[in-house]
């Protein structure tokens, strides 16, 4: 049976049916439908001012190639610049493939390329150490959440080396209705709270941020890059198996597969939950080590080197957080009186648990968004 006629244009054959409307669109006319959805996600949020200088979190992945291809077209209609800006967490055999796409995207589209490392922000740490560090802890599920953390404050500051005024990720529907899906699952109130929007003012000091694929659905991202032929790297993390992101992947598969409209609707639920008065976190302060913006006494980025440092990385997640307020015997790398100094600076470079996402969702756990 030939492919009908596209439904826009009315020339050429389709090429596809859209998964969220059915409609059939050609090549063509789907990139076109898409860029102009993401022009209006941006324009209506208000989430890129004109003259403003983006940074893009560029991973190497179809999610932040995609974003950072239509931002490039739609540029010149927004009156902003692009940076990207690439994180090196530390991975042997995987990020160095990412960090080549990533570079041949940055020679290709002529955009300014900067790549910051975790071993240069945290005293040495890598993902690959970190792995390592909570291999015997019981936490060696826990990486994701430590990359997510460290992630979110290594791009932020590449963003402010770069002069940017505004960050931007690539996380699209799946990956925010994943994230819904997570904190219900963990009884996480207040992110479910905060889950709503498509990102940050920026408050405390802190870089605004927003996601502008955040309504467009994973399937229609896979398909723009294929239709405009885009290059990509698309292997899976080697610790996302363990993430527990995983698990609220699966489970929103076959929540789809019954109701096709269950991604948007999870991502709207988050933008209308509430908490009431009395259930409200405290509004954060600041950190009392970075000046970054923080519920406690420490960021979620201190806390977590913290306890790597002193040789427990179990005390810097979830309850056992509390435990860094005792002295303990200083770890291998360091001790509680030495903190890595670049972390004394009161640059606000994090948003901490104010965040609406979940820790790990920054690397969205196939790490390359």
């Amino acid at each position: 049976m030939p492919a009908p006629q596209c439904a826009s244009c009315h020339k050429a054959r389709a090429a596809l049916r859209r998964p969220r409307s059915g409609q059939a669109l050609c090549t063509n006319c789907f990139c076109a439908a898409f860029e102009a959805e993401v022009l209006h996600t941006v324009v209506a949020g208000r989430l890129l001012p004109p003259g403003a200088v983006v940074a893009v979190g560029a991973s190497g992945g179809k999610d932040s190639t995609v974003l950072a291809h239509v931002l490039r077209e739609l540029a010149p209609r927004l009156g902003i610049s692009l940076h990207l800006v690439a994180v090196d967490e530390g991975i042997g055999g995987y990020r160095d493939a990412a960090l080549a796409a990533v570079r041949r995207q940055a020679a290709r589209w002529e955009l300014p390329l900067t790549v910051v490392a975790y071993a240069d922000l945290f005293g040495g740490w890598t993902m690959d150490a970190v792995a390592r560090s909570t291999a015997g802890s019981g936490r060696s599920r826990s990486c994701c959440t430590f990359c997510g953390v460290l992630r979110r404050r290594a791009l932020e500051e590449g963003a402010r080396r770069v002069g940017a005024t505004h960050v931007v990720t690539g996380h699209n529907a799946d990956d925010m209705a994943e994230t819904v899906l997570m904190n219900f699952l963990r009884g996480d109130a207040g992110r479910l709270a905060r889950g709503g929007g498509l990102g940050s003012p920026g408050e405390g000091g802190a870089l605004p941020r927003c996601r502008p694929l955040q309504l467009a659905s994973q399937k229609e991202v896979v398909l723009y890059a294929h239709f405009r032929r885009l290059d990509y790297f698309s292997e899976e993390c080697v610790y996302a198996p363990e993430a527990f992101r995983g698990h609220a992947r699966d489970l929103l598969k076959l929540l789809e597969a019954a109701r096709p409209s269950a991604v948007l609707d999870l991502v709207h639920s988050a933008e209308r939950l509430a908490l009431a008065p009395a259930a409200r976190p405290p509004p954060p302060g600041a950190c009392s080590r970075c000046g970054a913006l923080a519920s406690r006494a420490l960021c979620q980025a201190c806390a977590l080197l913290e306890g790597l440092n002193r040789g427990r990385p179990r005390l810097a997640i979830g309850k056992g957080r509390r435990g860094l307020d005792e002295e303990g015997p200083p770890g291998r790398r360091g001790s509680h009186s030495r903190p890595d100094p670049r972390l004394r600076s009161p640059s606000p470079a994090s948003r901490d648990s104010s965040s609406p996402l979940g820790s790990d969702d920054d690397v969205g756990v196939r790490g390359h968004l």
